[in-house]
């Protein structure tokens, strides 16, 4: 059954663990329902798991690069590094 929230309504079975948890989660964070709890912890879990790929994807690239790239990186980096926050974005 579809909301007109977009949301999908949906049962799962869980521990008493895990929804003591949710439960303490909702509690702590304020939220109105087990399920903002619910989806709060999993929008966590897909940021937390994107960030850990893109520290094995920077991980693999600088285990991989050559010393030229290492120095080209190196000077760059002490040219903007202070200056970062006045680097205006590329236009997209």
């Amino acid at each position: 059954m579809r909301t007109n929230s977009g949301k999908t309504r949906v049962s799962y079975t869980l521990t008493h663990g895990l929804l003591a948890f949710i439960a303490e989660t909702r509690q702590r964070r304020s939220l109105s329902t087990n399920s903002e709890a619910l989806e709060s912890l999993l929008h966590e879990a897909i940021l937390e798991a994107k960030r850990r790929e893109i520290d094995a994807a920077c991980k693999e690239y600088y285990d991989t690069a050559t010393e030229e790239e290492l120095a080209e990186h190196l000077q760059w980096a002490e040219i903007v590094g202070p200056n970062i926050l006045l680097v205006e974005p590329p236009d997209l």
